[in-house]
């Protein structure tokens, strides 16, 4: 579990092409200095497993099904990424309830620069639009966001001088892939009403 409070912009040192698969090379010295084989680390909004570390990289195999549902398929050496390691029970909840568990991606349509802010719209996959409301939390490539204007087809959200800075979020234009994890909550709602009506 994560919070969408993104701690480190890393790096993609290399990436392995493994036919179904791809194992990648990244770099993170925060997120890795207390990693273990087997933690999981969140690479622009994906849990991923650490396979290998050492003291600033770590290596993690992602599947096919991720590379279908995320962006991380278009990384390549030198990309920028967001990295953040779970929460503990003993820490604060700054962002949302973060699973790690992308459920789809949305293109960036527009960005409009304020004098200390700037709203950014993205375009919303058909299946995710529903789950989405003003006011509501979002995960964009990780990080946990506010959504300031929710509509069936797209929503928008407001970025800070800090999340432009230190995160992927500051580099992305307009046309650009974003990973996308709406709130679990509103799906587990979806869920149980559907049971409830059957």
């Amino acid at each position: 579990m994560f919070t969408g409070i993104v701690e480190e912009l890393g790096t993609v040192v290399s990436v392995e092409e493994l036919g179904d698969a791809v194992r990648l090379r990244l770099r993170g010295p925060l997120v890795v200095s207390d990693a273990v084989h087997g933690a999981s680390i969140a690479v622009n909004g994906v849990c991923l497993t650490v396979v290998e570390h050492d003291d600033a990289e770590f290596t993690a195999d992602v599947m096919l099904e991720t590379l279908n549902r995320s962006s991380l398929g278009a990384l390549v050496a030198g990309s920028p990424v967001n990295l953040e390691r779970p929460v503990t029970l003993q820490a604060r909840l700054g962002g949302h309830l973060v699973q790690g568990h992308v459920d789809g991606t949305g293109t960036i349509l527009e960005r409009v620069p304020g004098e200390h802010w700037e709203v950014v719209r993205i375009a919303l996959p058909d299946d995710l639009g529903r789950y989405v409301v003003e006011k509501g939390s979002i995960t964009v490539d990780g990080v946990s966001l506010t959504v300031v204007e929710a509509q069936r087809d797209r929503f928008s959200v407001s970025l800070i001088p800090t999340t432009l800075e230190l995160t992927t979020l500051g580099r992305k234009a307009v046309g650009d892939t974003v990973n996308l994890e709406v709130d679990v909550v509103a799906k587990y709602v979806e869920r149980m009403l559907e049971w409830r009506t059957s």
